[in-house]
């Protein structure tokens, strides 16, 4: 059955960010398909509630408080995740962000600020979990980095998160060469989804129809959206499938959301 291509049935993962929105529905979709999940954050309240919805379907999580800024805090969480489990197939590395701001604004450390929390941090889950995945002959591996649709598109005070998600987009194809062919390492570019950091744009109906208009599927999307895509690169569905960045942005060619950034 096709279907069964989907199962990731008693694999590990690894999901960063998952106290709420994109993380904490990979989190669910991956329990919901045979997974258990060490799922890490800030929060412990936040990371107790998807906790509770991964026993509810009845597969087991880890939650572990970290600061992934720490550079410790990646090595200790994938040894986390064997020494609670046993193993580690999969990691989604799903922290990042940035504030926007206009060019001219922009300081050389806000750049490096974000070049560090969207693919510095990766790359140190990346070369903590590997070892781990590698360690039974046969073993394979799965790596996720989210990165977004400014990595590719062109917009306004984007100058620091949207380099920072490109360079997170072309380290993935370049972990995918270093990795193959035992570890398929691949991307997923969220476009506007509903999560908190869009909380302003649904709240306001004028907002939220512009850029609703501006994305070809005219509406904006939903974290199950991003999880399903992740699911698809985590399984046996997407074997074929590495050094690739999967875009799930509604089919935009261009940013829906201008930002109020003047002309010069």
């Amino acid at each position: 059955m096709i279907l069964d291509r989907f199962r990731i049935d008693d694999k590990v993962a690894i999901i960063t960010g998952a106290g709420r929105g994109l993380g904490a529905a990979i989190a669910v979709a991956f329990a919901e398909a045979g997974a258990d999940v060490v799922i890490s954050a800030r929060s412990e309240t936040e990371l107790d509630k998807v906790a509770a919805r991964v026993a509810e379907v009845g597969r087991r999580a880890e939650v572990v408080v970290a600061d992934l800024s720490d550079p410790d805090a990646a090595a200790a969480l994938a040894q986390r995740a064997v020494d609670t489990f046993g193993r580690l197939d999969i990691l989604v590395n799903n922290v990042g962000g940035a504030l926007p701001r206009p060019l001219l604004d922009t300081k050389p450390k806000h750049l490096a600020q974000a070049f560090d929390f969207n693919v510095t941090n990766a790359h140190a889950l990346v070369t903590a979990a590997v070892p781990h995945m590698l360690a039974d002959d046969g073993q394979t591996g799965s790596i996720i980095n989210v990165t977004s649709a400014v990595g590719r598109l062109p917009g306004r005070a984007y100058a620091a998160y949207g380099t920072a998600k490109a360079a997170l987009a072309h380290y993935t194809r370049i972990a995918a060469m270093d990795l193959n062919p035992r570890i398929r390492v691949n991307g997923i570019a969220p476009g506007a989804i509903l999560t908190s950091a869009l909380d302003i744009v649904a709240s306001d109906d004028g907002m939220r129809s512009a850029v609703e208009s501006a994305t070809p599927l005219h509406r904006l999307g939903d974290p199950d959206d991003i999880a399903a895509a992740a699911l698809y690169l985590a399984s046996p569905a997407g074997a074929y499938v590495t050094g690739k960045i999967l875009e799930v942005d509604g089919g935009i060619i261009a940013p829906n959301l201008d930002l109020p950034i003047p002309d010069l």
